[in-house]
């Protein structure tokens, strides 16, 4: 078990836990077998600053996130109701404190993360066995704080954690690089076993004529000088490489237990990702489902004003942020209900007519297929791509807004659909977070790393990006530079220790709008 203190389920609530489940397999929830655990508040904040795995390797990290929970659950600012990892079998925690209202909607909430974990291809290639890999991890780590000591590992530590978001989270669903260097050695064999590219066809008799020998040399010795002088020259990758990660193992100067650490952080960021991937869809599959099963199955009428109460603290929205639960529990009811009426295809995109549009009714009844083939498929970006209509932005009153110079203020900046779903986009693609690539290992051929910064209309914050090269620095051994737009001018930043500056290398660019989503 993952909890050192485990209590099995008093026997009411594994009465609940059992028809919940058929219930939910009735449906067609299809899960890995669950495992409920009941834990008391403070119990649930150390998880929670874990991961959900207690077994982590020890971080001054963790304890920050977990007084920061606690403080904030003393203060009524905010409350975990429940917590699941996604491992097989799933492990989930209830709060001993919870009414017993809100086990129900808990354990229905859970089945649907459950399933979602499992059926959803951007989970596919996680470590279902990361429970064991965790504790593994940790292990090492120990090891190496009673080899180090604690405070050379923790500093190394906190430098890889600081650039543990610079993977490529499609990666784990290309060709393995092992795979990619086989091939790439077979065609190189290849290619030194064939006669040279530049030998004519001819008949025997007439080859030496066609082909002069002397030639043919003068021409393979040119080829091996400017194939040697590419060597010498060492510029490396071949092409960008997103992982940046995988590039600090494969060619920093790093001794074997640093090695290792960085390996370890890249193996949790790879199975953290798809869960910031698909954010909102996950939280929206999970609620769909605890209202159907909470509203049509499990609900006693004695404890309706408690769970619509909770329910809706849940579901709320401001203007100062997206509720991920709100805007994915309504994206599927609406999906269904436009499926159901085939509200979808060239016919309705065709209809400029708003009031047949307002009362078009095919009466398909493809809505649950539907929702069902969707969470299978898509991430957070292509569900918002796919599926977010102006109606819908209308119905729910989504804008964007940004910030006014003038007031001081955030405002409404726009109600347009297009620029609402522009912005929405932006934000959960890489989470918001910069895209970085290695361009060149051996930069002005002094051993300089060279990173790339993909812009998509929004500057670097300069302090940020001057702690994470530093540690980039570190970790490389010799000095970091990063193209990116500064002052909306092309520019490199390099960076070498201590040592940080910025400098301008070409014309000023248009500046794109860059806003913040709201509604």
């Amino acid at each position: 078990m993952p909890f050192s203190t485990h209590r099995p389920l008093p026997a009411e609530i594994k009465a609940l836990q059992d028809s919940i489940e058929a219930k939910a397999a009735e449906y067609g929830l299809d899960f890995f077998d669950t495992v409920f655990e009941m834990v008391d508040y403070d119990e649930m904040s150390m998880l929670a600053a874990y991961g959900g795995f207690p077994v982590r390797y020890p971080h001054w990290r963790f304890g920050a996130e977990y007084d920061e929970m606690m403080k904030s659950y003393s203060y009524g600012l905010s409350k975990i109701y429940e917590m699941v990892i996604n491992t097989d079998p799933c492990y989930a925690y209830l709060l001993t404190a919870n009414e017993l209202a809100d086990q129900k909607l808990v354990i229905a909430h859970v089945y649907g993360h459950c399933d979602f974990f499992k059926q959803n291809a951007w989970f596919s290639k996680t470590n279902r066995r990361m429970l064991d890999q965790m504790a593994n991890h940790a292990a090492r780590i120990n090891r190496y704080v009673d080899r180090f000591g604690y405070e050379e590992v923790e500093k190394f530590i906190d430098r890889c954690l600081s650039v543990e978001d610079l993977i490529d989270p499609h990666l784990p669903f290309a060709t393995p690089r092992e795979e990619v260097a086989r091939q790439a050695e077979q065609a190189r064999k290849r290619r030194e076993t064939a006669p040279p590219g530049d030998r004519f066809e001819a008949k025997d008799y007439m080859d030496e004529f066609v082909n002069p020998p002397d030639a043919l040399r003068e021409r393979d010795r040119e080829r091996k000088e400017r194939d040697d002088a590419s060597r010498d020259a060492r510029h490396f990758p071949e092409r960008p490489e997103r992982d940046v990660l995988l590039f600090l193992l494969d060619h920093a100067p790093l001794k074997d237990w640093q090695h290792d650490v960085l390996s370890i952080v890249r193996d949790e960021a790879y199975y953290y990702f798809p869960q910031g991937q698909t954010k909102i869809m996950n939280e929206g599959w999970a609620s769909y489902w605890h209202t159907t099963i909470m509203t049509q199955f499990a609900l006693d009428p004695s404890e309706v004003v408690t769970y619509a109460d909770h329910h809706s603290g849940t579901m709320a929205t401001s203007p100062q942020r997206l509720n991920p639960y709100k805007l994915g529990i309504e994206l599927f009811r609406d999906i269904e209900e436009r499926w159901n009426k085939g509200q979808f295809g060239p016919e309705w995109d065709a209809c400029e007519d708003r009031v047949a549009k307002e009362n078009w009714d095919r009466k398909l009844g493809l809505g649950r297929e539907k929702i069902f083939e969707v969470r299978r498929v898509h991430n957070d970006v292509t569900f918002i791509e796919e599926f977010l209509t102006p109606e819908f932005c209308a119905k729910h009153k989504m804008f964007s807004f940004a910030y006014n110079d003038a007031s001081d203020y955030y405002e409404i900046a726009s109600r347009e659909f297009q620029k609402i779903k522009q912005q929405l986009l932006t934000s959960l693609t890489n989470h918001g977070r910069p895209v970085i690539r290695v361009l060149d290992g051996n930069y002005r051929n002094r051993g300089e790393l060279l990173l790339g910064h993909d812009w998509g209309g929004v500057e670097l914050r300069q302090d940020w990006a001057r702690a994470t090269l530093t540690n980039l620095s570190e970790l490389w051994g010799r000095p970091v530079n990063l193209e990116t737009i500064v002052d909306e001018q092309p520019a490199i930043m390099f960076c070498d220790g201590g040592e940080f500056d910025v400098t301008p290398k070409g014309p000023r660019i248009r500046r794109r709008e860059t806003a913040r989503r709201g509604g």
